[in-house]
Formats: C-alpha cells, sequence, structure tokens
C-alpha cells in the first residue's frame, strides 16, 4: 500500500475531530450538525414566504422537528448498532454520547416529522406544503453533516486503491498517549485507504437539491409531492452507497440493514408521489388555520383539498382578469369615458330621430 500511496494523490482525513476550548471539547461534528440546521431553517424559510407562506412558520415548526429528530437519529443509529453498546465488555450509557457521532437519518427524518406534525398542528399550518417548502433545505442540511463524519473518520467504506481513496490515519490520545480515534489525534500513520463513502453522498445530497429546485420551479410541486421526491432522491442513492461501506452493522440476509429501509422508503416515497394531490398549494391554504388539515396519508382528502384550492384560485384569476396592472383611478376613468360615450351616442340618435320626424312632416 506505501508504494500505492507515493504514485497516487488520495484524499487525507483531518489530522483531528475534536479541540480543547480550556475545559470545553469545541467538535467538528457538531458544529457541522449545527451549521446545517442553521441553514436549512434559513432556506427553508425563505422558500416558505415565496410560496405565500406566514414569516416565521419555519422557525417555530423548527422547535419542534429539531429536538425529534435529533433524538429519532439517535434512536435508529443505536437500534440497528446495538452491538456497539450493548454486550460483554461493552458500556450502554455510552449510547447517549451523541456527541461521539452516529445519527441514522431514517431515525432523523421519521422523528422530526412527527415533531414537525405536532408544530403543524399547534401553529394551523399544513404539513405537505411546509414539507416541500423545507425539503431542498433539509437535503442541503444532510450534504454540510457529512462533513462531520469526515472529521470524525466514520462512515466510510471499504479498502480501495482509487486515486480519490480516503486516508484513515490512527489517533492517540494527547495526554494518555492511549489509542482514540474518535477524539484523538492524528500521528500521521495511515492505517489504510478506503472508499470516501460520506464524499459520494455529500455529492449526491448537493445534486439532489439542485435537481428539486429546478424541478419545483419548472412544476410548481406541492401538497407534499416535493417532499417525496427529496426522500426518493436520498433512498435511491444512499442505497448504492450502503454497497460500498465495510464498518460493521446489522445485516439481514447478509445485507445491510440500511439498504433494505432505503429500498422500503423510497417505494413508499414514489407511491406518494405518484398518487398525492397534483399541483401547489395557493397561498391562502398556506395561511393558519384557513381549512381543516387531512392527514398526510388521506390522499383521497387531500385531493380533495387540492382541486377545492385549484377552483377558487381559476376563479379568484377570472375575476381578477380585468387588468389588474392599471391604477383603480384609470379604471374609474375610463368607466366614465365610456357612460359618456354611451349618452353622447344615445342624444346622437335622439337628434336624428327629430331630423326624421321634421321630413316626414
Amino acid at each position: 500500500m506505501g508504494a500505492v500511496n507515493s504514485v497516487l494523490a488520495y484524499i487525507p482525513s483531518p489530522p483531528q475531530g475534536v479541540w480543547q476550548l480550556g475545559p470545553f471539547p469545541l467538535r467538528a461534528y457538531a458544529l457541522f450538525i449545527i451549521l446545517g440546521i442553521v441553514v436549512a431553517i434559513w432556506w427553508g424559510e425563505r422558500r416558505w414566504r415565496e410560496r405565500g407562506g406566514q414569516p416565521g412558520a419555519v422557525l417555530d415548526v423548527a422547535m419542534f422537528a429539531v429536538p425529534f429528530g435529533l433524538v429519532g437519529g439517535r434512536i435508529y443509529h443505536v437500534a440497528t448498532d446495538w452491538q456497539k453498546y450493548f454486550g460483554a465488555g461493552k458500556h450502554p450509557v455510552e449510547a447517549l454520547y451523541i456527541w461521539q457521532g452516529g445519527l441514522g437519518i431514517w431515525g432523523a427524518v421519521f422523528f422530526g416529522a412527527i415533531g414537525a406534525w405536532i408544530g403543524c398542528r399547534i401553529y394551523k399550518i399544513p404539513l405537505p406544503a411546509l414539507g416541500d417548502a423545507v425539503a431542498p433545505a433539509v437535503l442541503l442540511a444532510q450534504a454540510i453533516g457529512r462533513l462531520g463524519n469526515y472529521f470524525n473518520q466514520e462512515l466510510y467504506g471499504r479498502a480501495t486503491e482509487v486515486p480519490w481513496g480516503l486516508e484513515i490515519y490512527e489517533r492517540f490520545d494527547p495526554e494518555t498517549g492511549a489509542r482514540d480515534m474518535m477524539n484523538g489525534v492524528s500521528t500521521g500513520r495511515v492505517l489504510e485507504v478506503v472508499q470516501p463513502t460520506f464524499l459520494y453522498e455529500l455529492v449526491w445530497n448537493v445534486l439532489i437539491v439542485i435537481g428539486l429546485v429546478l424541478l419545483d420551479k419548472r412544476y410548481k410541486i406541492g401538497h407534499g409531492r416535493l417532499f417525496a421526491l427529496y426522500v426518493a432522491g436520498y433512498s435511491f442513492g444512499r442505497f448504492f452507497v450502503e454497497l460500498l461501506r465495510s464498518d460493521e452493522a446489522t445485516q439481514i440476509l447478509g445485507i445491510r440493514i440500511n439498504s433494505f429501509t432505503s429500498a422500503l422508503v423510497f417505494l413508499g416515497a414514489m407511491a406518494y408521489f405518484a398518487l398525492a394531490t397534483k399541483g401547489r398549494e395557493t397561498p391562502a391554504q398556506l395561511q393558519p388555520g384557513s381549512e381543516p388539515r387531512p392527514w398526510p396519508w388521506q390522499l383521497s382528502a387531500l385531493r380533495a383539498a387540492g382541486a377545492a384550492g385549484g377552483a377558487v384560485a381559476a376563479t379568484d384569476s377570472e375575476v381578477e382578469s380585468v387588468d389588474v396592472t392599471k391604477k383603480p383611478e384609470a379604471v374609474a376613468a375610463e368607466q366614465d369615458t365610456a357612460d359618456s360615450d354611451d349618452v353622447s351616442d344615445s342624444a346622437g340618435a335622439d337628434d336624428a330621430e327629430k331630423v326624421t320626424d321634421a321630413k316626414k312632416s
């Protein structure tokens, strides 16, 4: 492997992922998670307002969705990688050490959606429409969060010799000298060169973000269908990324459990996209308490609500088609002119009749 390293320009891992600021550890993993959350809220808020939603709604709902998502992500990770925390020689309390990495995206999305639903019920705004607004922003946050995995030297793939392979360094605690791959400092010694699956997923996420934005701009997707595309697109890429992973994970029939989850979630998301209401909600439908909200899985009720909203929008469009670009004063002046013309035409007609009668007499 050393001879290969001298020829190929492998990607180096960061020498460390934790820095001590006095008694407080500054962790790159946590910083990127926080940065992703901030970006998701900021961009999601902008997209929500552009659709006609009430300002501040995304931040309000995020106060429920973010804590639920973090807890759900950890629950999924511990449930699917339980052997890392339970059993002989293990320390179950470490299942709570979220700062050491380990957030399952499936649990984060599922529990985050539950938190978002609670927030939407409280603030009386439609969950599917909000999901469409924040979908690209949430996926971008996931891409940012993958940089935390890079600093933690985790979620990488099998050994490889491709030029873009990732170098994994041996790390030790600078104070005790004990081997600590997560929190220690690199010695510069390369343990192995592996597939940078974190990078593959990051790039795939960014590509899906761009695709979602372009599709939404072109086709005006709503009623939760853009969120479904986000879930399906991510799941499709994650399925193949999982095939490159070699770290310890729970398997079913020799296949990593995340691959099964990716396939099932992909099918469910595509089914929702195909069956849910076409088009997009009107701005009036996004306002708090504008109408009763069907459950996201009540597809017939969602279609009916969408159709009703479309009919209202069409009616409003016909009413306002009188040339709304003109000022009210101009419209009034035109009306006065039309009335004057009518009076003139009537007077002219009366004069003509008088002349005719005079000639007859």
